[in-house]
């Protein structure tokens, strides 16, 4: 596989400088269903990236936690895409969002158990036979309380590993977030995490909300990565070695020289890094 260090999530106003970057390693994820047509200038646009770049293909609305297996029509589009553009990563969300015919907007929770346990297992087996490899399962993020879980979140998510083969995508803003929402303790849930199972690592800032301030954080995508969740990702990169690294910022965007420079600090973490046992 080509070398993947920091990568960059792709807007098509960013094209001509990201056809253009030479910045060793770098790479460019893309929402797969900006990108599940038949043709036309979105793929046409996409083929001209993957052409420059490696890039990585990452799902938003598959609902791998609800209660009916993914939707026939969109896994057949999302596989032919993988097969089209044949991505370095492959990616979805622990979250549901489809109940039936509609669709929601958002990653949404669900009660970690025995049941959803089986049921996510069954679904990520469904997309991964569709799509012939691993698929990598990012964590959430958590904003209250969510009664009825037996199972904890990290050791549903090494479960989830053993039983399915799939791998994990493991968002450390989001750990910082939902560490901060609900009062864990975000080190120790990193470090519980199977080095091995980790296949790609997202960073982003967030913001607070706009009526009860700092006490709620939200994963906006629209801020610098927090110095909190830099130390994170510093002491997880430490224990595990380098992985693919995601720079995500959704809006609004700021110049391309400026993303840049946040994938030059991942650069600079994934090659000065010692791996401690």
């Amino acid at each position: 596989m080509t070398h993947l260090a920091a990568g960059l999530g792709f807007k098509p106003s960013h094209l001509q400088q990201a056809l253009a970057a030479r910045h060793p390693g770098l790479w460019f994820e893309v929402h797969a269903e900006n990108y599940m047509v038949d043709g036309g200038p979105r793929l046409r646009l996409l083929d001209a990236l993957a052409s420059a770049h490696p890039v990585s293909l990452h799902g938003v609305s598959m609902s791998l936690a609800g209660a009916e297996p993914p939707d026939a029509e969109h896994l057949r589009r999302f596989a032919a895409l993988v097969r089209r553009v044949r991505p370095a990563l492959v990616s979805e969300h622990l979250a549901w969002s489809r109940l039936g015919a509609r669709y929601e907007p958002d990653l949404l929770p669900f009660v970690r158990d025995a049941c959803s346990l089986q049921r996510v297992v069954t679904h990520v087996q469904t997309v991964q036979d569709a799509i012939g490899r691993p698929l990598a399962v990012e964590n959430p993020s958590h904003y209250l309380p969510l009664p009825g879980h037996t199972w904890d979140e990290v050791d549903f998510l090494c479960e989830l590993v053993r039983r399915s083969g799939c791998q994990l995508l493991v968002d450390v803003a989001n750990v910082h977030l939902s560490a901060h929402n609900l009062g864990f303790a975000a080190e120790d849930w990193l470090d519980r995490l199977p080095a091995a199972a980790v296949a790609e690592v997202h960073l982003a800032g967030h913001s607070a909300d706009p009526r009860l301030g700092d006490e709620l954080w939200i994963d906006s995508h629209d801020a610098p990565v927090h110095e909190g969740t830099w130390a994170l990702y510093r002491r997880l990169i430490a224990r595990i070695g380098p992985r693919p690294t995601l720079i995500e910022w959704d809006g609004p965007l700021p110049a391309f020289e400026w993303l840049l420079a946040e994938a030059d600090t991942v650069r600079q973490i994934l090659g000065t890094t010692q791996t401690t046992p």
